[in-house]
């Protein structure tokens, strides 16, 4: 069965062969081909009209149809386009394996207005918790990454007063809902963070992320056991820095990372936004066999429309058979800020 993964990469091979509106026509489809909730197979098997799929006008429903009765022999992606689950595999993983979805879970990875952002803090919450998340983690990102309007230490100071408010609020109107003080910081080549360590001091949690030098093509391995050892970072977020159709990420010795990220006790990220996926589910599965003990799972939202990513990394764990009780996602607010003041390194 071609799978809706294997028809994105045909239209997109498609396109490039094409002009004018036909190109278009097909860039859009290959583009949406990712978040079709239904297989096209599946569809075309119930006798069902492959148009009722977002941006599938006729003639590209003929095109994909001629390939459903006569498949393609070898459907290769290019490496950045490659290990990306569709939206009907997450739909039918998490199908699968419901707990991922009906236990009480939070999302370790949001944004608001105080980086890049489109929603202030207190509207970031109010979507998330109308979504069912149980907290939010406010990682907007830290003061080298100027191009998102990274905050610096009196920034992140003022933003930290802003949750308390919100968390305040809350528990004023009986509300369980929580977030927690957090923030995205820049992990640099030598593995030092760009914020002052004493600023951290107040956070429940802090993401480490590469930002910069993401198209090396030499090992990185001791680029992420620096990263590992700064004792500020609890959680290295989106480790491969990946992107989809754009840069294929970093390289390394997965296992002997994954062996010192558990060693150390620190959580390993699986960004759910559609275009990182980062872990991917082969590098997850990698993650549980080298021994980590704790995963992260963040939307990494930016507006809150963002915020119903996280189903891809819920799927991407339950596909990699993480243990749902090793995801910070499914614990208490006080649990996960226990758990990161425990950390040998923070003590």
């Amino acid at each position: 069965m071609l799978t809706n993964g294997a028809i994105g990469e045909l239209l997109w091979r498609a396109a490039q062969d094409e002009s004018g509106h036909r190109r278009q026509a097909l860039g859009r489809a290959s583009r949406a081909a990712r978040f079709w909730p239904e297989e096209v197979a599946d569809l075309a098997a119930s006798d069902r009209s492959l148009t009722e799929l977002q941006a599938v006008g006729p003639w590209v429903a003929h095109t994909m149809q001629e390939w459903l009765d006569e498949p393609p022999e070898t459907i290769e992606p290019e490496p950045q386009r490659r290990g990306f689950l569709t939206y009907a595999e997450v739909r039918r993983a998490l199908d699968a394996s419901p707990d991922w979805e009906s236990l009480p879970h939070g999302d370790l990875q949001v944004h608001s207005t105080d980086s890049d952002g489109a929603l202030p803090l207190p509207e970031m919450g109010k979507a998330a918790r109308s979504l069912g998340r149980t907290f939010i983690a406010s990682t907007d990102h830290s003061k080298s990454l100027q191009i998102a309007h990274g905050m610096d230490e009196t920034r992140l100071a003022a933003h930290s007063e802003l949750v308390d408010a919100c968390n305040a609020a809350a528990e004023a109107a009986g509300d369980p809902f929580r977030i927690l003080r957090s923030i995205e910081m820049d992990v640099l080549v030598d593995g030092s963070g760009d914020m002052d360590p004493a600023a951290l001091g107040s956070l429940d949690l802090v993401l480490g992320a590469f930002h910069t030098k993401l198209r090396e093509t030499a090992d990185m391995t001791e680029r992420y056991l620096a990263a590992l050892r700064n004792p500020t970072v609890h959680v290295l977020a989106h480790p491969v820095a990946r992107m989809y159709g754009r840069r294929v990420g970093l390289r390394a010795d997965w296992p002997r990372v994954f062996e010192e990220a558990a060693r150390l006790g620190k959580a390993v990220e699986i960004d759910a936004t559609p275009a990182r996926q980062d872990l991917c589910v082969e590098l997850a599965r990698t993650a549980v066999s080298s021994g980590v003990r704790w995963f992260s799972i963040g939307s990494d939202a930016h507006s809150a429309a963002e915020l119903e990513f996280l189903p891809f990394g819920l799927a991407i764990a339950a596909l990699a058979g993480v243990p749902r009780d090793r995801v910070l996602n499914y614990l208490t607010v006080d649990e996960v800020v226990a758990w990161a003041r425990a950390l040998p390194s923070a003590r």
